[in-house]
Parts: C-alpha cells; structure tokens; sequence
C-alpha cells in the first residue's frame, strides 16, 4: 500500500499590496515546489499569496486542498467573496476566519508561511502552539522578521529550535519543510511500534 502523501498548509496574505514586488512569483513557486516534492498543498480558499500558491500547484499537476471560513460554496463566493478554481476541493467550515485557521493548520503536516497579517500570524502562532514544523519564506517584506521576534520573544524558542526552518527559496524551503515532517513521522512510527 502505498504510503499517504504529506500535507502542507501554504499561510500568507489575502491582501499582498504591501509585501512588494515578486511576492506573487513567490507564493507560486511554493505551491508548485509543493507538487514537485510529492505533497499535496492546504490552504484557506483564500485570495492573495495563498491563491498565486494555489495556482502555482494546480499548474505543476498537484492537488490542492481549500478549507473556507464559509458554511456553503454561496457564502464562500457572494459574502466572503473568496474564489474556488485552483482547487480540487474546498471544506465549507462554516466557523469564520479563526476557526477556519485552526481547522486549516490541524489538518496540515505543516505550515509554510508567506508575506501576511494579522490572519497569516494567527495560523502561525497555531502552528507553533501545536508544535508542527513551519517554514518561513524570507523575502521583501517584514512578516519573518516578525516573526523571529515573536519567536525569541516567546520564551519557547529553544523547544521549537528544530522545528522551524527559514528560507529566501522556495525550492529549498519546501525541501527543509518535508525533511521537518519525515523526520516527524518517523519518530511517531518509531513510538507507536514501541507501544505495540
């Protein structure tokens, strides 16, 4: 049987007028490294860096995952006015934005983060509350300066040390985010057949 592909969240801006030029090209070569790599891409069925993501990965063959903060494809479309091509399927949460984050980085093996605000920190917090590996895409705008600081300042950095990795490359930083979560579900294999 053939082992289950891993699954990562692509976190960023809905709304990419302040992270500069390039940032579309970027969240692009994510999701189609994403594919290149053998994952499937998650995201919030969103506009912006996630959907130049999206588009990037659908382009390169893959299989890409939504989770709206909408209840039906109605609410999804005509309230929150978010689209729906580039992806396979998207989950009607119906829980609003913060739920939908959570959802969103529960269900990825990972989280890869972008250019964003306030929504793109609240993933990333998430993501580091539950300890998964994260990767943050260095770039022209301050969101991984930010977040380094949240990072020291937290008073936790050492025990995500090993769990968080940085990159300018979306190439590279797809590659350290899959060794993150190999080496994870390795460790999680090796406890299980302890137990057994």
């Amino acid at each position: 049987m053939e082992k289950p592909k891993f699954v990562i969240c692509v976190s960023g801006a809905a709304e990419t007028g302040f992270c500069g030029p390039g940032s579309f090209e970027k969240a692009e070569e994510i999701g189609a490294e994403i594919v290149r790599q053998g994952a499937i891409m998650v995201d919030g069925a969103t506009t912006g860096f996630p959907y130049a993501a999206a588009k990037g990965a659908k382009n390169a063959g893959g299989m890409v995952l939504g989770v709206s903060p909408a209840e039906t494809e109605y609410e999804h479309v005509n309230t929150y006015e978010l689209p729906t091509d580039y992806h396979d399927m998207i989950l009607y949460a119906g829980t609003g934005y913060s739920g939908r984050n959570l959802l969103l980085t529960r269900f990825a093996d990972a989280v890869i983060v972008g250019c964003g605000r306030m929504g793109t920190i609240n993933e990333f917090t998430i993501a580091f509350e539950d300890k998964k590996p994260i990767g943050i895409l260095e770039g022209e705008w301050e969101t991984d300066e930010l977040l380094r600081n949240i990072i020291e300042k937290s008073h936790r950095a050492e025990e995500m040390r090993d769990k968080i990795v940085y990159s300018k490359s979306p190439k590279e930083l797809v590659a350290k985010v899959i060794q993150l979560i190999d080496i994870e579900k390795k460790m999680i294999i090796s406890a299980r057949s302890k137990k057994a």
